[in-house]
């Protein structure tokens, strides 16, 4: 049953680390080309798409957030540690899930008041571009800080279970968080 369990949410880990990597890209290809493209209209053919320039600016902030999320799959998020220097040797292992968990909480505060902002822009009826909802634009706020702050609560967990049998509490920055299929 355990065996099943773990392969079931093996699986849903390679979808979504699949779903993230393949949007990512497709997003990044998107702006690439329609960037390259309005430059193209505007200095050969003297015109462009009036809707290009937001929806660009649209897509700076997903490939934004959508970036910050694998770079949390992967732990790579930057961090400044300064305590594992000026901590004694007993608890230099447990800086690492202290510092998870205070990610995992400031994303989960940052997640609940974008949905917040983003139910309001959804009450009000708020278009972005061209007709289009701004709650669609922003939805990938609360979502990308929400899938954050779980992925660090994961992580502080292991940390702490590690650090707790006395070892470092963590892998090194940089260290994906499982490995890659």
């Amino acid at each position: 049953m355990a065996e099943r369990l773990a392969a079931g949410a093996a699986f849903w880990l390679r979808l979504l680390r699949y779903t993230e990597d393949a949007l990512l890209g497709l997003l990044l290809a998107v702006m690439v080309l329609l960037a390259g493209g309005q430059i193209l209209l505007r200095n050969v053919f003297e015109t462009g798409l009036f809707w290009a320039d937001p929806l660009l600016r649209a897509l700076v902030l997903w490939v934004g957030l959508l970036g910050a999320v694998v770079a949390s799959r992967e732990d790579r998020h930057i961090a400044i540690d300064f305590a594992s220097r000026l901590l004694p040797a007993h608890l230099k292992g447990w800086t690492r899930p202290v510092t998870s968990l205070f990610t995992a909480g400031v994303s989960a505060v940052v997640a609940y008041h974008a949905v917040r902002f983003v139910a309001s822009d959804y009450a009000a009826g708020t278009t972005a571009f061209g007709g289009l909802p701004a709650w669609a634009v922003e939805a990938v706020v609360p979502l990308a800080f929400a899938l954050i702050s779980l992925r660090y609560g994961v992580l502080c967990a292991v940390q702490v279970r590690r650090a707790a049998q006395g070892g470092r509490g963590g892998k090194p920055p940089g260290t994906p968080l499982r490995k890659p299929e």
